[in-house]
């Protein structure tokens, strides 16, 4: 059965809202630690969801090329892209007094853009709702 939400862009919104959602609920335990000795933080990588994204969008696009993407071997994620490059990353491991690496300004700032990002994919999935239901009852 062909699905009416394939062709457009509501389930990869669709993704984008539950991982935000699920990065909300890691983002949140980091702050919920911030007291906690040797507590270390955890994140969910915003870049790999992004190009499993991509990847994932592409596929269907063009599902010739499903059987070559699948069949080539699995990316593993290598030291740069789990931990960066550059002083920003460098900044992300300080460990402080008490033995944890959890920084408040570093979490909530997160957990700002986290947000937009959530906001950004409900905005655009009520967007497209809106234009299929104008679509549905032939009203512009």
């Amino acid at each position: 059965m062909l699905n009416m939400f394939s062709s457009s862009a509501i389930p990869a919104l669709e993704q984008t809202a539950v991982f935000a959602q699920r990065r909300h609920e890691v983002l949140a335990g980091n702050l919920a630690n911030l007291d906690t000795p040797d507590y270390r933080t955890r994140d969910l990588s915003v870049d790999a969801f992004q190009t499993a994204l991509a990847q994932s969008i592409q596929r269907q696009q063009s599902p010739s090329s499903a059987a070559f993407h699948s069949a080539s071997p699995s990316h593993q994620g290598s030291v740069e892209q789990v931990f960066g490059d550059g002083p920003r990353a460098a900044m992300q491991q300080v460990v402080y007094h008490d033995g944890s690496d959890v920084g408040m300004e570093h979490q909530v700032t997160q957990i700002a853009k986290n947000q937009q990002m959530h906001n950004m994919a409900i905005a655009l999935m009520r967007s497209q709702f809106s234009l299929l239901r104008a679509a549905i009852t032939e009203r512009a």
